[in-house]
């Protein structure tokens, strides 16, 4: 099982769940994806954050949806490598984007902040200290994909361009042109489509988590018996292999893709 040691800067590298119910969303992934558990707590023993492990090793997080949020479905986050904090929040509004939560520090973990970009999208940077972030990914179980799905991707192209100087290759799909974000070992650190024309308008613009599964069939059998559903697929991307798109019994979105070959 390839370990990530660091991330380079620009790179997605962790994701974590907002939950509205965390006792709930442990049993539910523990089931479907066979992760364990690892929960802190403040000096009062309030719920600080919880880390999904595979094998003894950091997956992916979750943290406690805010009271007021309460009522909102669950969201999965993506989080994005980066070495000065600050002056990539700068880049975020002087590219058009907006920063929802400043810079603050985790403990001994880490900073991060939450932006969006100019179409609204959230996303999360991470300058890493003692967490680097997933440990292992692109594995089965793991998340191993992050894709923007918005209904302007020619501003997003030039945003994370301008902010993380990304780069990109276009592919044509079924589903239209996809944008893969170029680098990697694997040909690519994340991609971007167009909305699909028939998801209702209450849709935001997201950035979408993968999580990599040997069996869909049998991931998705796990979902619904533990209370969630499909909301898409399975569908075949030649060359690629079948993608299904699911939500976790709070209504966080998240996809799967089990490999072609």
């Amino acid at each position: 099982m390839p370990k990530f040691e660091s991330y380079d800067p620009g790179t997605p590298c962790w994701v974590d769940l907002m939950s509205p119910d965390v006792d709930a969303s442990v049993a539910f992934y523990g089931d479907v994806f066979g992760w364990s558990a690892e929960p802190s707590h403040d000096g009062d023993g309030n719920h600080v954050y919880t880390n999904f492990l595979l094998g003894g090793l950091v997956v992916a997080g979750m943290g406690a949806q805010p009271a007021e949020m309460a009522g909102a479905p669950g969201v999965w986050n993506t989080y994005i490598c980066v070495d000065d904090l600050a002056a990539v929040t700068k880049k975020v509004t002087s590219a058009g984007g907006s920063v929802m939560m400043p810079p603050m520090d985790v403990m001994d973990v880490g900073s991060m902040a939450v932006c969006a970009d100019p179409t609204g999208a959230v996303f999360s940077v991470w300058k890493p200290a003692a967490h680097k972030g997933a440990a292992v990914a692109n594995e089965a179980n793991t998340w191993s994909w992050n894709e923007l799905v918005t209904r302007d991707v020619g501003t997003a192209r030039s945003f994370y361009a301008t902010v993380f100087d990304w780069e990109y290759d276009t592919q044509d799909m079924p589903m239209g042109p996809y944008h893969v974000i170029r680098g990697g070992e694997h040909g690519g650190l994340g991609g971007m489509m167009t909305m699909p024309p028939h998801m209702p308008d209450m849709v935001p613009n997201h950035w979408m988590v993968y999580f990599t599964t040997s069996d869909l069939d049998a991931t998705l059998a796990r979902i619904t018996g533990g209370g969630g559903q499909v909301v898409s697929g399975p569908d075949d991307a030649p060359g690629v292999g079948r993608i299904a798109i699911a939500h976790d019994p709070h209504g966080a979105s998240f996809a799967l893709l089990q490999p072609a070959g």
